[in-house]
């Protein structure tokens, strides 16, 4: 063991003193998953208001409930900003940037006509307008889809009383209190926003995951491919000549992996929370997904070095693996969304179920994360062992 951590040692002043280390394993993940966060950060994480023109001319009954209470209640939230106007004239001014109040940016107008109230509670048709700007695409369909909503309730209770007065037509003189109490009933299905475990990973911390992961293949192979290196320049020969057993050659550049890989990890964790205000979770949790990914790239790509001649083609070798099957893993984008053969074509990876365990800790416990745990011990299993019955011809004289 002793022979092993000098070996690791040696390897690890190296690779200390060469720049490049610092570049793979720190600089190029933590920059790109800045530039990823950034550029792809989904709108709900953005601060959204919008401004609506509110011309009522009705000023009936069934005005003040649309004025006051939904457009209202959203003005008290703070997501809209109400402009209140005297005409469908000026409301329509404010829109297009031509009124005294131009210079508040309308995003659309809420038009309530005259006589609106009446024409409804008796049954003659009635119209609602909305005025959309066509540079605030967004906040213009909010105002259409309130509108529209507000709409299909006076549809539904305008239907309830006529209905009930078709079938009795006595009770028509009790047609607004019918309406109103049709109104005020409670609707049957009703959509609700609830706090839930969602089990997914914000933008930030998925691109800081994931390019973590991808380049965490590129470092540990510095410890892999060292092996190769070694046999290149002739020092191979004289650590087989030396008093101290041949494992301790390759679990000394295990050992040199598993260093680098794990402290690129720690600090690229540290860096995006900080820095980026990436959430990754429970830390024990974080810390096991950690250990049992940097095992697995450490298998993985021992077995593809095995498979190169020289260390050239070991470091080709390596960076085919380490780029194919992070693109296949989903680190650059949410793979799973794609859905179909990709999505399942993922979990030949170790990155996949990495990101997966992140995701289930995300929404959920430690003991969501073992079978993505024992998904990555398998894929160090399994590669190690081959890496091992390849290597073996390695360690010739």
């Amino acid at each position: 063991m002793r022979s092993a951590l000098t070996i690791a040692a040696k390897d690890l002043r190296q690779r200390v003193r060469d720049r490049s280390i610092y570049v793979i394993a720190l600089a190029a993940p933590l920059g790109l998953a800045a530039i990823f966060g950034f550029v792809f950060n989904p709108i709900s994480d953005a601060d959204f208001t919008a401004t609506f023109a509110v011309a009522n001319i009705d000023q009936g009954p069934l005005a003040s409930p649309l004025v006051d209470g939904v457009l209202g209640g959203l003005a008290e939230d703070g997501n809209v900003n109400l402009v209140h106007a005297a005409s469908a004239e000026e409301a329509t001014r404010l829109v297009e940037g031509d009124g005294e109040r131009a210079d508040q940016d309308v995003d659309a107008a809420v038009i309530i006509p005259a006589e609106f109230s009446a024409r409804v509670q008796t049954g003659r048709p009635a119209e609602l307008r909305v005025v959309q700007n066509a540079n605030s695409s967004l906040a213009s369909t909010l105002a259409l889809a309130i509108v529209e909503g507000y709409a299909r309730e006076l549809d539904y209770v305008q239907g309830a009383v006529t209905t009930l007065t078709a079938f009795d037509p006595a009770r028509l003189a009790d047609a607004a209190a019918i309406a109103g109490l049709a109104a005020s009933t409670p609707s049957p299905a009703s959509v609700r926003d609830v706090s839930a475990s969602t089990k997914q990973l914000d933008n930030t911390t998925f691109y800081g995951a994931g390019l973590a992961t991808f380049f965490l293949f590129f470092t540990v192979q510095f410890g892999v491919n060292s092996l190769l290196a070694e046999r290149h320049f002739g020092t191979l020969n004289r650590l087989l000549a030396a008093p101290v057993p041949r494992w301790s050659i390759i679990l000394g550049k295990a050992i040199t992996s598993f260093g680098l890989g794990l402290v690129s990890m720690l600090i690229l964790i540290v860096a995006t929370s900080f820095i980026l205000g990436a959430d990754w979770g429970n830390p024990a949790g974080v810390a096991l997904l950690v250990v049992a990914a940097t095992a697995s790239a450490i298998g993985v790509m021992a077995m593809v070095s095995a498979l190169a001649r020289t260390s050239e083609q070991g470091e080709v070798f390596s960076s085919i693996a380490a780029v194919g099957l992070g693109i296949i893993g989903g680190t650059f984008f949410p793979i799973n969304q794609a859905g179909g053969v990709l999505a399942s074509l993922r979990f030949v990876t170790p990155h996949a179920w990495f990101l997966q365990g992140l995701g289930d800790l995300a929404g959920g416990s430690i003991g969501d994360i073992l079978p993505a745990v024992a998904a990555l011990l398998a894929f160090t299993a399994a590669s190690s062992g081959i890496a091992l019955a390849l290597l073996r011809r390695r360690l010739n004289p």
